[in-house]
């Protein structure tokens, strides 16, 4: 496993890319529109997503703002086999609250496991990104 990525809801994306790109010196990685789902991802890092973990901004379209509290999402780790890792996981005692499967409004098989904090993880099979 390795880290993949962390998510930020942002309420002004274009603030937030402003901020992560000209301040702090980070690359708009990709964006994309889920018209559907009516939200963007905005990845952005200090390198190419399969050498470097970086950071997901979310922008929620009918959201303006939100309090510190909900802001954070998620860390995300990438597996090569997701399946066998939530059952590695659920032998082990650990909790996964989402199982295995495509992503709404994409095709990336995902799964969420929780800490014992209740903090949520997020499980991504490696190979199923490259056809997101």
């Amino acid at each position: 496993m390795r880290m993949l990525h962390t998510m930020l809801r942002v309420a002004d994306l274009d603030r937030s890319l402003a901020f992560y790109t000209e301040v702090l010196g980070m690359t708009l990685l990709r964006r994309k529109d889920y018209p559907s789902g009516r939200f963007t991802l905005a990845f952005v890092g200090y390198g190419p997503e399969s050498e470097q973990t970086v950071l997901e901004l979310t922008h929620n379209w009918d959201t303006d703002s939100y309090s510190l509290g909900d802001a954070y999402g998620h860390i995300a780790l990438g597996v090569d086999d997701i399946q066998s890792t939530c059952a590695g996981i659920s032998s082990q005692g650990g909790r996964v609250v989402r199982q295995p499967g495509p992503m709404k409004h994409g095709s990336t098989v995902i799964a969420f496991v929780e800490d014992p904090d209740g903090y949520k993880v997020e499980l991504i099979e490696l190979a199923s990104r490259s056809a997101a």
